[in-house]
């Protein structure tokens, strides 16, 4: 599947894996959402232990799995390499819901290693059938294990030097006026730009046509040759952006332990306010 982003309409169960990545800030079960309604065949990927590594203050909360665990943990759940994945989560966009930024982890990091993904678009609340209940298992499987592309991530330094740095995180947590309790410190890396990754999709949680996204990321430095890099509070979010900008044909980095990881550093600097500096 070439597109990062599909709508229900292109979904078949019979034909494609459908993986539910429901997760919440604010410590709700994923699993448990999942297993009161999910699409039918869909089974359930943590982001905690199959697309995230341990947690560490160099890290951040969630830093990139290493290839065999990422092989491992997808091939517990019985994703075999050549599935066709179609991930999704919850629509609502709030402070501890989904919209889409949660399964656009697994999407972005399958297609990073040339291996067929898409995000749901709209998310589970856009599918038109009834849903399922309960638990799938389907028979664990053995993936190839492959490196992560050179250039993919970007450490910390990496990312301060980008020519564009996109920050994916809500305006209020940009400007550090709301800070996660998880957070050291509120506010932003210098020179960072705000792009929200709700800014991506239309009212109706859909994503928006490339003209406006390509719109949207011009106004904010973002063009065909620019090296860019987008971060957000974990290296999750920020995926979203991701796979937006891939939308309209741009290839960006993901610095994994964003603000997380920066803001943990004592000696890192950092801004507030709704301006980049």
């Amino acid at each position: 599947m070439e597109e990062p982003v599909v709508g229900p309409d292109r979904i078949s169960p019979a034909e494609h894996t459908l993986v539910d990545v429901r997760w919440y800030l604010d410590g709700r079960s994923g699993a448990a959402a999942y297993a009161a309604g999910h699409l039918p065949g869909a089974v359930w990927v943590d982001l905690d232990t199959v697309l995230s590594g341990p947690p560490d203050p160099a890290g951040g909360r969630h830093p990139i799995p290493t290839p065999e665990a990422f092989a491992e943990g997808l091939g517990r759940a019985g994703i075999a390499d050549d599935d066709t994945v179609i991930a999704y989560d919850d629509t609502v966009i709030a402070y501890d819901d989904n919209g889409g930024a949660y399964a656009a982890r697994l999407v972005w990091l399958l297609r990073l290693l040339g291996r067929p993904a898409a995000l749901l678009d709209g998310g589970l609340q856009t599918w038109p059938g009834e849903l399922e209940t309960g638990v799938v298992t389907r028979p664990p499987v053995t993936r190839q294990v492959l490196d992560w592309p050179a250039g993919a991530f970007r450490t910390a330094d990496e990312a301060a030097r980008a020519t564009v740095l996109l920050d994916a995180r809500a305006p209020e947590r940009y400007s550090g006026e709301s800070v996660l309790p998880s957070d050291v410190r509120s506010g932003h890396i210098p020179g960072a730009v705000n792009a929200p990754w709700a800014a991506n999709l239309n009212g109706d949680n859909t994503f928006a046509s490339p003209e406006r996204l390509r719109e949207h990321y011009g106004a904010l430095g973002v063009t065909g040759d620019a090296d860019v890099t987008v971060f957000c509070g974990s290296g999750v979010t920020a995926c979203h952006d991701l796979l937006a900008l891939e939308l309209i044909g741009v290839r960006a980095s993901l610095y994994p332990g964003s603000w997380s990881a920066w803001s943990a550093e004592p000696a890192r600097p950092i801004t507030t306010g709704s301006q980049p500096r």
